[in-house]
């Protein structure tokens, strides 16, 4: 190792060098990182060269080069033209739960990359500080402007929704969407077919409406068409509930023959398909919607709180031409009025170019922390790089329930499969982990070595055929 001339030179950041493994550009940003986040490096801190710190490191350039622009992407620092690289000025913000991720390592609910929230603050200045921010405020344009509805139809085109202007009305996010699709168009005692494990908000919400839901079986490229054709003659199925793109919690990506298969059962036996494309920002973009291959038969969703900030309440419904007059007399009497601001911050996000943006970001984010997971359950990888969570099945007799308890007892907040089960067919039992919710790789790092211990602990004790409480 050459003699560093940089040794004792006041660099602003200067890592322990020690601390390094390979390989050492992501090593050294999850360094930055850590020292960010934990307020050792405050905002605004301007970092050193990057040409001195690859001598003092003894590193390429290019080392520095790869691990600044993955904490950029990260929302954690930003390089200002012919001046430095500085530390962003809300990278080290508190997340409102701060009580809460002091005492467990989040892996159970999913929260979306809370980092770039800040962009999403930013735009939210910019247009209070407009000159017409006080109409966003007006109790009018219940169901957002005429503005708002272009930018919608306009970003619905990526996703391969081609929709009139009036056939799109504007939700306070999913679940508010979900109320009015079930409130327009299903009764009590109504049968919905659902996927074994779903959405769990969805579940309570039917079971609140007296909407019985018709759990349909299903193997890894999502529910069996001809188990939804068996299932449709032995109960009057009214609808269905599907989230082709991205099945939460299992993580299934539907496949366009699948889709094709299952559409033409719909079409045939007249229901009413409920598409919700929260996640269909994550999914090859040649895989139609299956709102694309059945329009007159769905109702379709696309909320934007994964893609873009958990907090932004806008979600856009799409409904045949027919049924407007019925979404638009529920909507209106549920909501009389969405937050005008929100939808004002989604459009602008979306016209300027940063939804892309974030998006973008965030997929990057997920296909690393992925890589990570595959190296702890490499069997137990999702064939969607970007997925914001896992599923995990657990060893045959370990109970889904006692596990979450030992977890949580370990530091660690997961999810157990009965929480996703429609009534009482659960198969197996799981974990769900979401892999987005840590704010860095090291404590999800430490998440997992947490489960993967537990896992191998109820094993060797099921093994010797004992349960641990």
């Amino acid at each position: 190792m050459p003699v560093n001339s940089f040794e004792n030179y006041p660099l602003t950041w200067k890592p322990n060098k020690a601390l390094l493994k390979f390989p050492i550009y992501i090593s050294l940003a999850e360094l930055l990182e850590q020292d960010i986040l934990s307020g050792r490096l405050p905002p605004k801190t301007k970092l050193p060269p990057q040409r001195e710190l690859a001598d003092f490191l003894d590193v390429n350039l290019s080392t520095i080069t790869r691990a600044f622009k993955l904490c950029e992407t990260k929302g954690l620092i930003y390089a200002a033209v012919g001046s430095g690289t500085y530390v962003s000025p809300n990278a080290a913000l508190p997340n409102p739960d701060i009580q809460e991720i002091a005492e467990y390592i989040d892996l159970g609910l999913i929260k979306p990359y809370y980092q770039f929230n800040s962009i999403v603050a930013d735009t939210t200045r910019t247009i209070l500080q407009g000159p017409k921010s006080d109409k966003l405020f007006e109790f009018s344009f219940t169901l957002g402007t005429t503005y708002h509805k272009q930018v919608a139809q306009k970003w619905l085109t990526n996703f391969q929704i081609t929709v009139a202007m009036e056939d799109i009305i504007l939700t306070s996010g999913t679940q508010n969407a979900l109320a009015i699709a079930l409130l327009s168009l299903f009764r009590s005692g109504d049968k919905i077919a659902t996927d074994s494990y779903t959405y769990s908000n969805f579940i309570t919400l039917a079971k609140q409406l007296n909407i019985q839901l018709i759990p349909i079986e299903d193997d890894e490229q999502g529910m069996l068409p001809e188990e939804l054709e068996k299932q449709s003659k032995l109960h009057d199925i009214k609808g269905i509930y599907l989230m082709p793109s991205c099945t939460n919690p299992t993580g299934v990506t539907m496949p366009l023959e699948r889709r094709k298969d299952i559409s033409k059962i719909i079409r045939n036996q007249n229901m009413i398909l409920i598409e919700d494309d929260t996640y269909g920002f994550i999914i090859d973009d040649k895989v139609s919607p299956m709102a694309a291959l059945i329009p007159a038969h769905t109702i379709y969703l696309h909320g934007i709180s994964k893609s873009l900030s958990a907090g932004l309440r806008i979600a856009y419904l799409v409904f045949p031409h027919g049924f407007q007059k019925t979404f638009l007399n529920t909507a209106n009497n549920i909501n009389l009025k969405i937050p005008l601001l929100n939808a004002e911050i989604a459009s602008e996000l979306i016209e300027s170019g940063a939804a892309r943006e974030i998006i973008n970001k965030k997929c990057m984010l997920s296909e690393e922390r992925n890589r990570l997971y595959a190296d702890y359950f490499p069997e137990r990888n999702h064939s969607n790089p970007y997925s914001f969570f896992q599923w995990l099945p657990l060893p045959i007799g370990c109970n889904g329930y006692n596990f979450e308890v030992q977890a949580k007892n370990h530091g660690v907040k997961v999810l157990c499969s009965d929480r996703f089960a429609v009534g009482n067919t659960a198969q197996f039992s799981a974990i769900r982990i979401a892999t987005c919710s840590p704010r860095t790789m090291v404590e999800l790092e430490s998440g997992l070595k947490i489960i993967q211990t537990l896992i191998k602990e109820n094993q060797a004790v099921i093994q010797k055929d004992e349960f641990i409480i």
